[in-house]
């Protein structure tokens, strides 16, 4: 578990972050919630089509645009990965943080969480791990070098509890558990290289909790009372995980409340 009152790398000082995702609900509200929290940092962000999330283009038009720049980046795509890549230099050389908010678990496509054998599709199976495992490790592929300065950073892509082995209980949603599992072990893996390159440099996976999203929308009726939070309540617990961080904790995987979960 992250220490307590661990100096945070966002306060009090400048930098740059790169949120991925954001332009819509918990990614969305990462970027309104640092924005609003810590003046003097830079903030880049990146979505498919940023033209198309109004709540992205109302930020670009209030008091923060001055410290507010907008990417298009597809993350099932590393052409797309890597030309975000190529204007992100045209802006800084250097992050000190990137959260990585993909996450896909149904689509109007008909990939849906499966129930049983027979409900698994082996084209859903693709994309699934193409936007929850492929995609994260993609982001650190092509961007780690603007974090690995020799001062704390931080690495933080968006997975899931139901990615844990260990924690599987209950069976069901075959591609969303095995392709956040391959997440989780893509951020161990590149947090082992990645310390060879800068010890101060923390890749890790955290677990937001059920956000009130249309990720989650069709399955929050399973969730009790009380433990449906607002993106703005997640992002909140997010950074103060964030916060905490310490480069022991590199390659391990964090629930919103700063519990680390097994594998």
């Amino acid at each position: 578990m992250p220490a307590p009152n661990q100096e945070s790398i966002m306060d009090d000082t400048t930098g740059t972050i790169f949120i991925q995702g954001a332009g819509r609900g918990l990614g969305l509200a990462l970027v309104e919630k640092v924005l609003e929290t810590r003046p003097q940092i830079r903030v880049i962000v990146s979505a498919r089509a940023p033209a198309d999330s109004p709540g992205l283009q109302q930020l670009c038009a209030g008091d923060h645009a001055q410290r507010l720049h907008t990417l298009t980046l597809d993350i099932s795509q590393e052409d797309s990965i890597c030309a975000a890549r190529r204007a992100l230099d045209t802006i800084t050389n250097r992050l000190e943080l990137m959260i990585t908010c993909a996450g896909l678990l149904h689509n109007e496509q008909g990939l849906s969480p499966e129930k049983k054998l027979a409900d698994v599709d082996p084209a859903n199976l693709a994309t699934s791990f193409t936007v929850n495992a492929s995609g994260p490790l993609l982001m650190i592929k092509h961007f780690h070098d603007l974090l690995t300065h020799g001062e704390r950073a931080v690495i933080a892509s968006l997975s899931a509890r139901v990615g844990s082995i260990w924690d599987n209980h209950l069976g069901g949603w075959y591609a969303y558990r095995a392709s956040k599992a391959a997440q989780n072990q893509f951020t161990r893996t590149a947090a082992i290289e990645l310390r060879r390159k800068s010890k101060t440099l923390i890749c890790v996976g955290l677990h937001p909790g059920t956000v009130d999203t249309g990720l989650s929308e069709p399955f929050q009726k399973r969730v009790p009372d009380k433990q449906l939070q607002t993106p703005h309540q997640a992002a909140d617990h997010l950074l103060q995980v964030i916060d905490n961080l310490t480069p022991e904790d590199s390659g391990h995987l964090f629930d919103w409340a700063g519990n680390e979960i097994q594998p």
